[in-house]
């Protein structure tokens, strides 16, 4: 991979779900230290297109490279998978996703949770994995709640464990699907402070996000979605600042007015 490769590249995207397409065509480049953003209303195909960045959903069509590897495939339509496990896991591990609802086992103390994937998937040192698991904790700024409980500690912090075990992973990007839409206000605030951070230290990262704010802040790209199309794309100036798409124009004043 050279400098100008793309970290993950997506080209001509369709997903379907049997006779609803949901995403029409999609193109979207994220180089590394790009933070891209994707904008648009509920339904318009953010993240399922997120989802089939690292494969936890098939496409039916068009291509996904990551750092210049295309993904392989076998059958077409409907019945298109990927045709190589090992590429898949590798690439999956290398693109680690932030959900919306946190996802940590409850049953597990937060550093277990960090510690988890590092150890079963990728097989690395115990100790070495439990103070890269420490470090990442004390960077989203919970390093006190290493021994404990999912359940014992706030929405937002679970939200930024969830950022330290991706982190944990060292992948080459962060896939968040909206963060911080499952916040309270005071409590998103944490969590946008550490993606903050990440974005200004070059992390590559692709955000699905319904915070405007956010969008504008960290992102050197944001990308407006429509029905599962791209309507509008740009740097966040032009985005926000010079919006040029009636139907982005719309979205925006009922995002400011839901406020």
């Amino acid at each position: 991979m050279t400098d100008t490769t793309p970290v993950l590249e997506i080209r001509g995207l369709h997903k379907s779900y049997g006779e609803l397409e949901v995403i029409k065509g999609v193109d979207i480049t994220a180089h590394r230290g790009d933070v891209v953003s994707l904008i648009g209303s509920s339904g318009s195909g953010k993240s399922t297109l997120l989802r089939c960045c690292n494969l936890l959903e098939d496409s039916q069509d068009g291509d996904i490279l990551f750092k210049g590897e295309p993904i392989s495939w076998s059958g077409t339509g409907l019945s298109r998978r990927p045709s190589d496990a090992k590429q898949v896991l590798r690439i999956r591990t290398n693109l680690s996703m932030v959900f919306q609802q946190f996802n940590l086992w409850a049953h597990m103390t937060i550093l277990q949770n960090v510690m988890e994937a590092p150890l079963t998937v990728l097989g690395r040192d115990r100790a070495e994995v439990e103070d890269a698991a420490r470090k990442y904790l004390t960077k989203v700024g919970i390093g006190d709640k290493c021994e404990a409980y999912p359940a014992q500690l706030s929405g937002g912090q679970q939200q930024r464990a969830a950022i330290a075990r991706a982190l944990c992973m060292e992948p080459e990007a962060l896939l968040f699907d909206e963060p911080t839409s499952a916040l309270d206000p005071e409590l998103e605030q944490e969590v946008v402070k550490v993606i903050k951070d990440l974005a200004a230290e070059g992390r590559t990262m692709i955000i699905v996000t319904h915070d405007m704010n956010m969008a504008a802040d960290v992102s050197n790209h944001v990308v407006f979605l429509h029905k599962g199309l791209i309507e509008e794309q740009g740097s966040p100036d032009e985005v926000f600042g010079s919006t040029r798409s009636e139907r982005l124009q719309g979205f925006l004043a009922s995002t400011r007015h839901g406020k």
